[in-house]
């Protein structure tokens, strides 16, 4: 299961379904794109820290972009951009997961849907 970055922040909020859900997973899979989401989004040095712990702790593997990935995903992009409005991130998450045969869980959905080779599990918080 590859975890998108919008499940993932639910989760450190504290949801409880999210909290739920992650812990049911056996490996946690994220793609190095929502990592980098991630990280922008921490306020301080400090929550970058937490964030590296707890992908320590939980044994997050960070799934890293290739050449593979980054070819799928300017397919996408060019693919989807215009009648979609498929982003950049989006493209490269999508790539990743099907690329390593991953399921993406995400609470967005409709980033993703035109993307026929792509399985998601919708997550509702």
């Amino acid at each position: 299961m590859l975890v998108d970055s919008d499940v993932l922040i639910w989760f450190f909020r504290g949801h409880l379904g999210a909290v739920k859900r992650l812990n049911q997973l056996p490996k946690l899979k994220i793609s190095a794109v929502t990592y980098m989401e991630l990280v922008q989004g921490m306020r301080n040095k400090q929550e970058l820290q937490a964030l590296q712990q707890t992908i320590k702790d939980y044994q997050w593997e960070i799934i890293l972009l290739d050449q593979t990935i980054s070819q799928v995903a300017m397919n996408y992009v060019e693919t989807y951009f215009h009648s979609h409005s498929l982003r950049l991130a989006d493209a490269l998450i999508a790539a990743t997961a099907v690329q390593h045969g991953l399921t993406v869980l995400t609470a967005n959905s409709k980033r993703y849907q035109m993307i026929e080779r792509l399985n998601i599990e919708v997550f509702r918080p």
